[in-house]
């Protein structure tokens, strides 16, 4: 299956080089167009085999799936630059443009659309990936699902929760990096070296979520398990809650949506 890739960015890179580490599509197979050719040229530096060009037309032409990794208020230029066929599927990462809207700078509404909302950590093959579709078969939908399910956590949702959704994962994820931030901070205070600090952190967040993600439970049941009674995990609890910290995370996560 040959897949175009149009933008090079933070998430069209990202999204290339998960493709490129998984095993269902083959990097012969991936082609990526962008303006500039530095980062095109980082790509291939890592990825010998995947095709590079400053041509979006040249990356679609063939492509059987075309990704649109490009900022929202570019999706319609970079549309219209292109010429595509009803047998393409037409993939849009470009959060807020709506499936109507796609169908609009198509001028087309026959068309196979996904909506994709994936994170940074898809490079890393650890992305908690959001899909929509339109005029799409369930074959096609578990198609995408097994793609990005190999870059991490798919998912199949409504096109109205993927503002919600997008809070919580596309934007989520920086909230987590935040949290890891800080907890280094404090640790700097308590004489942690940064790089240390940020391993110890990283690595309790990535338990976190496999306690979560592995075992049939919830936060306040893995939060209870640690939290002895009279002992200092508590104590930083309550602190967290008088300082308003789910409050703060609440209202994050609602201003992004």
């Amino acid at each position: 299956m040959k897949i175009a890739i149009i933008g090079a960015g933070n998430m069209g890179g990202s999204i290339a080089r998960g493709l490129a580490k998984g095993s269902i599509i083959s990097t012969t197979d991936i082609t990526v167009s962008n303006p500039s050719e530095q980062k095109l040229n980082m790509l291939k530096s890592e990825f010998p085999t995947l095709h590079i060009t400053q041509n979006n037309q040249e990356a679609a032409k063939n492509a059987e799936i075309v990704i649109l990794a490009v900022k929202p208020w570019l999706i319609k230029s970079v549309i219209n630059g292109l010429t595509l066929t009803k047998k393409q599927i037409i993939v849009s990462v470009a959060a807020g443009i709506s499936f109507e809207e796609l169908c609009c700078d198509l001028n087309e509404t026959e068309m196979t659309l996904f909506r994709l909302i994936p994170n940074t950590a898809i490079s890393q093959l650890c992305s908690m990936t959001l899909i929509s579709s339109y005029n799409a078969t369930p074959a096609l939908e578990q198609q995408m699902l097994d793609i990005f399910n190999e870059m991490g956590l798919a998912l199949i949702i409504p096109e109205e929760k993927l503002a919600a959704g997008t809070a919580l994962t596309s934007c989520g994820i920086a909230y987590v990096l935040k949290y890891i931030q800080a907890a280094m901070q404090a640790g700097i205070e308590m004489g942690i070296y940064p790089k240390d600090g940020m391993k110890m952190v990283a690595q309790s967040v990535k338990g976190a979520a496999e306690l979560i993600l592995n075992n049939e439970t919830h936060p306040s049941v893995e939060i209870d398990k640690v939290c002895t009674p009279g002992g200092i995990t508590i104590k930083g609890i309550n602190e967290l809650d008088h300082a308003g910290f789910t409050s703060a995370v609440i209202k994050a996560m609602k201003a992004s949506k």
